[in-house]
């Protein structure tokens, strides 16, 4: 067998190496106990980075408009600790912020039931630390959700 094969290219990756080998990783969210497709299965990478542009962005206007009255500078000082506690909130009493709502997200813990408060206040921390949420396992959960056991599942 070629060396090349087995450790996979630059582009396909490991994975895909493995995957062309025989080996089989289920779906994403498998061994989470989520189902494959519709409500409660697990949420795509690109409906969650777009619900945190859409909350980093409302997070941002608020910021400039109403709590910097226009000055830019002030606004970059406010908009971190806004999103900070705007996403607390909003987790903890609905599960799902303004931008997860519109991409069809919520947070839950790995049971299906509602994230408790002191797990949304780490999860939240580790996110925007950003490190934490770069970071995804083979179901594409972000470390921030693995560290607290929840996971963003499509309503």
């Amino acid at each position: 067998m070629d060396s090349r094969e087995a450790l996979g290219s630059w582009i396909d990756g490991p994975k895909a190496a493995a995957e062309r080998m025989g080996a089989d990783f289920g779906y994403r969210g498998e061994r989470l106990g989520l189902p494959q497709e519709g409500t409660g299965s697990m949420a795509g990478v690109g409906r969650r980075i777009g619900a945190l542009f859409v909350d980093g962005w409302l997070c941002s206007l608020v910021a400039y408009g109403l709590l910097a009255h226009g000055e830019q500078s002030r606004a970059n000082l406010w908009t971190t600790p806004l999103f900070f506690t705007v996403t607390v909130i909003l987790l903890a009493t609905t599960g799902t912020t303004i931008g997860k709502r519109l991409f069809g997200l919520r947070v839950v813990r790995l049971g299906g039931t509602r994230a408790s408060i002191p797990q949304v206040l780490l999860r939240t921390f580790l996110l925007v630390l950003l490190v934490p949420a770069l970071v995804w396992d083979r179901d594409s959960r972000g470390l921030h959700d693995k560290a607290v056991g929840t996971v963003e599942v499509r309503i």
